[in-house]
């Protein structure tokens, strides 16, 4: 089994240039899958891509696009 890579919430945080508050608040809103060890989040990668494509799309169906 290949080894996914998985991403802390600060690591998160940074990669999409968010306050880990507010990443903190997207995962508890059901926005972003993340899962619990211990007191710690944990994010898989390809979660956190998925969604950005996600996201992109919805712009592009609202004829808008990103500057």
């Amino acid at each position: 089994m290949a080894a996914e890579e998985m991403l802390t919430l600060k690591e998160v945080a940074d990669y999409l240039k968010l306050t880990e508050g507010t990443l903190y608040w997207l995962t508890q809103e059901g926005k972003l899958r993340g899962f619990k060890v211990g007191n710690s989040w944990r994010f898989r990668l390809r979660n956190i891509d998925a969604r950005i494509e996600v996201q992109k799309a919805k712009v592009r169906r609202k004829g808008s696009r990103p500057p």
